[in-house]
């Protein structure tokens, strides 16, 4: 280290540093109750903690990032056997929730994997990519069957309605 220089830190503080003097007396120490006190009394721990919270400059921006971390796929379609299975498996549920009276009689619980489009616009997989290919994700519904609605081709279970067309598999407690 050059001579005059005096260490700021990790770095020298050069001879002719203008605020040399003022650095060289120290953080300013105030007795209780002096002039400055009385004007600047310390902070307490809770006001003092909102000075160093978090900001987001950029808001919305850690929830985009986040949404490419959830993982889509493509909608699988169903072999024949796969559908076949399906179709008797909601003709039973048909039969025992014909009528809502039926269905909280028998209480039926099932769990449906259905298909869950991506609603995300700014995701690659958001749509119909144009060759007939949606991108989304598998989820798990498990609840009481509430209804099987051939008409209209939907199963509510619980509170959600979920179309016959996203269907991949249901499993019945009695299973």
């Amino acid at each position: 280290m050059p001579i005059g220089y005096i260490p700021i830190g990790y770095m020298p503080m050069p001879a002719n540093f203008k605020y040399k003097e003022l650095f060289l007396h120290g953080r300013p120490r105030h007795e209780k109750y002096d002039d400055f006190w009385r004007k600047h009394p310390p902070m307490d721990t809770v006001h003092r903690a909102k000075i160093f919270a978090p900001f987001d400059a950029l808001a919305g921006f850690d929830e985009a990032i986040n949404s490419k971390l959830v993982p889509y796929e493509e909608r699988r379609i169903l072999s024949e056997t796969e559908k076949e299975e399906l179709d008797k498996t909601l003709s039973y549920l048909q039969s025992v929730t014909y009528n809502s009276r039926v269905a909280r009689q028998n209480n039926v619980q099932v769990s449906v994997c259905c298909f869950v489009p991506c609603t995300d616009e700014h995701n690659e997989w958001y749509g119909d990519d144009g060759e007939g290919r949606t991108g989304g994700r598998y989820q798990t519904v498990t609840g009481i069957c509430r209804k099987v609605d051939g008409v209209n081709r939907t199963i509510t279970v619980g509170e959600q309605t979920i179309s016959f067309d996203d269907l991949r598999s249901i499993t019945t407690g009695s299973e």
